[in-house]
């Protein structure tokens, strides 16, 4: 099996909630990974959703510290589209 990692920066511009953290996230640069696995036997490359995280602060450590968290995509974009709605 192939797999790989896709990486990006979302930018919140205000606290945020997210669906599995138990907490508001402050606003701030937060990297989003995503892996994805090839699907075997197509004529062409395509590729699977198999999980995405996001580091966010950790709550419990030093102020330097980030913790790995799953979420669902969608409610990363539901939590963009508040940020960007928001005046």
């Amino acid at each position: 099996m192939i797999a790989r990692s896709l990486s990006k920066t979302v930018v919140f511009c205000r606290p945020f909630l997210l669906k599995g953290i138990d907490r508001t996230l402050p606003p701030g640069e937060y990297r989003v990974v995503t892996d994805e696995e090839l699907i075997e036997g197509i004529s062409f490359p395509v590729y699977r959703r198999v999980s995405t995280m996001i580091f966010v602060p950790a709550q419990s450590y030093g102020p330097s510290s980030v913790e790995m968290v799953t979420i669902d995509p969608d409610d990363l974009r539901a939590a963009q589209n508040q940020d960007a709605a928001t005046p």
